[in-house]
């Protein structure tokens, strides 16, 4: 497996048998809600190569881009994993902060930088979107 990871208290392990299709540093306001007031960092991969053990909790709610957004935790100390969206249910958005740690991933883009405070420091060197990116390519 290419990347591994867990929850902060170890009740939730995760394998990824695949590469990512992107990396993304998300600055919606509901990622700065969930995330303490800064960004999500994510990998996005295909549903099929990602495989949980343990209990997920998960809300959903409906986002800025108009779709339903499914947020899966660890139910026992709150770690973020993963994010699904009701348009791409094919993927699967994982946290980076849920990855083991030397796993080499960094976002390779930034979205939503219209939401993002002032403060926010944005990395000019990435490409960014003000709201809402295309889709990902099909994967194959």
């Amino acid at each position: 497996m290419p990347y591994s990871g867990q929850c902060a208290c170890g009740c939730v392990f995760l394998k990824i048998a695949g590469e990512p299709i992107a990396t993304r540093q998300c600055w919606c306001r509901q990622c700065q809600q969930i995330a303490a007031g800064g960004p999500t960092n994510n990998a996005i991969f295909k549903a099929e190569n990602v495989s949980i053990t343990g209990t997920l909790a998960h809300r959903e709610w409906k986002a800025a881009s108009g779709n339903t957004l499914t947020f899966h935790f660890c139910r026992a100390c709150g770690t973020q994993i993963l994010a699904q969206s009701s348009a791409r249910l094919h993927l699967k958005t994982v946290r980076l902060g849920a990855l083991d740690a030397g796993h080499g991933l960094r976002p390779e883009a930034i979205i939503w930088t219209e939401d993002a405070p002032p403060w926010a420091m944005l990395d000019p060197s990435l490409e960014s979107w003000p709201q809402q990116p295309p889709a990902p390519p099909p994967v194959g």
